[in-house]
């Protein structure tokens, strides 16, 4: 059968000849107003680039899928997780955080690790990051918290000043700023480090029984990071060289793989737990909540056109299944309302039709009209609920079961007693997790960090950080004062 002719066209359809010379009176005369398609040529040029993602800007995705190789069923009813040997379909996008969409892929930075899971009770979004621990506990920080990491509204260069004025000030910061300066801050391109759900979620079973979980993916490649000369060495080097490793390692056929583990705490164990246990600050140890292997996640294809896949997925935590629910982590509560809401502003608010984000189940509902409702807007169907007309149903048997709650005073400062311990946790990380290696390195980050705080403000800001160090770890804060010459005196 011969294969049909692909004629140029316009986005109507209209075939056409004209592309590369513009209809002119004579061939030097002015440009004519008639020729649409040079309009509609430069019109969708000007128009090629949407919003720019606030956090998370440049990024690199995969798609690949997910496969259940323990039974975890009695602790959630999620269709996924029913029987070992369940998969599904993931997309995953790996980010930095902080920098522009042309910033350098090894700069100190966390790295976000966004897992789409297409299910047949919808889609299933884990978005997370690199390390387990965030640098702020409530949502009504993260503006300010993100404005220090971008640049400064008078000069529009980084500062150092607005970095450690902000986490000086702000304590809980601490355990995510040692993890950030060790040379997990720089990890070896995305194939070689960890994701992390971070915050508690919870798991729901065929009982209607809730139980609190955190997720792990562990990097099936072995860890790998880069210390501070090397990740500066590639920032010019190479800017993009963790998206380069993941697409050479997938085209060439040496697929990353994760596997997924759990960490479970059972509600009475949270009330007994020392710290806020929904505190995304702080981790739960393992040595009390062992890790649980669920499932193997492997990646093997790269998206066929970058925009349309990576650029345009939308990953967000209120995209929750039956079975997996919330927990009153503060972070996570604000995420739920400014994750969807920024992909409305970004991509519209029919994003969700977007090849990428579009579940692979039937959806049915009562939403129509839009910008860029592609998907038939419902045809005749009713736009209300409940109506005679369609067999849509609320069943019942997906109702989900109340959160509990342990206080029902609405008061901001009604909180656990230990809630303002931001120490206990980064100095034992500092002084029994990392190696001897691994604490210079993380000291060395920290001076030359440091060392770019200036102005009448810099020994002040760098007292206040060095309180911080010393209250977790007397030898860090002596040894990041030793390395910036600076006579600390501990307040």
């Amino acid at each position: 059968m011969k294969e049909e002719k692909k004629n140029l066209s316009t986005a109507s359809g209209r075939p056409y000849y004209e592309n590369e010379d513009s209809m002119t009176v004579g061939p030097q005369g002015p440009v004519l107003l008639q020729d649409y398609h040079l309009h509609e040529k430069l019109a969708h040029f000007n128009r090629e680039r949407i919003p720019e993602r606030v956090v998370h800007a440049k990024g690199s995705g995969a798609f690949g899928v997910f496969k259940v190789t323990k039974d975890i069923s009695k602790y959630t009813k999620a269709c996924l997780f029913s029987k070992v040997g369940n998969e599904c379909r993931v997309f995953v996008r790996f980010s930095t955080v902080g920098g522009e969409k042309g910033s350098a892929d090894t700069e100190r930075d966390p790295r976000g690790f966004a897992v789409k899971f297409y299910t047949r009770e919808g889609n299933w979004d884990l978005v997370g990051n690199n390390t387990p621990v965030f640098f702020i506990k409530d949502a009504k920080k993260f503006p300010d918290f993100i404005h220090t990491q971008k640049r400064d509204p008078q000069t529009n260069l980084k500062s150092p000043n607005m970095l450690w004025d902000y986490w000086s000030l702000n304590p809980e910061s601490l355990h995510q700023v040692l993890i950030l300066f060790s040379d997990r801050g720089t990890p070896d391109g995305f194939r070689h480090m960890n994701g992390y759900g971070s915050h508690a979620f919870s798991f729901i079973n065929d009982k209607n029984e809730r139980i609190w979980v955190k997720f792990h993916f562990k990097t099936m490649q072995g860890n790998k990071t880069l210390n501070l000369e090397q990740a500066n060495e590639l920032k010019g080097k190479d800017p993009d060289y963790a998206q380069r490793d993941l697409v050479n390692a997938i085209k060439k056929g040496d697929f990353p793989k994760w596997k997924l583990h759990i960490q479970l705490m059972t509600n009475s164990q949270a009330q007994k737990f020392p710290w806020n246990p929904f505190d995304v600050t702080k981790v739960w140890p393992h040595s009390d909540y062992p890790l649980m292997e669920v499932g193997i996640m492997e990646l093997n294809e790269i998206p066929a056109n970058y925009f349309a896949d990576v650029e345009q997925a939308a990953f967000a935590p209120s995209n929750q299944i039956p079975g997996i629910g919330m927990s009153p982590d503060k972070m996570l509560q604000g995420r739920i309302l400014a994750y969807p809401d920024a992909h409305r502003y970004r991509l519209g608010t029919n994003y969700e039709q977007i090849p990428v984000n579009r579940p692979v189940c039937p959806v049915h509902n009562h939403q129509r009209d839009g910008s860029m409702s592609v998907m038939g807007n419902g045809g005749s169907e009713p736009n209300y609920f409940p109506n005679s007309y369609d067999d849509i149903e609320a069943d019942v048997k997906f109702k989900e079961p109340g959160l509990p709650i342990d206080s029902t005073v609405a008061d901001v400062y009604d909180r656990n007693e230990n809630d303002d311990d931001h120490y206990t946790q980064p100095g034992l990380l500092f002084s029994k997790v990392m190696t001897d290696k691994e604490r210079a390195n993380t000291v060395t980050n920290i001076v030359d960090s440091m060392a770019g705080i200036s102005g009448p403000k810099r020994d002040k800001i760098i007292q206040r950080q060095l309180d911080h160090f010393y209250k977790a770890d007397k030898e860090l804060a002596n040894l990041v004062a030793n390395g910036l010459n600076f006579k600390f005196k501990p307040s």
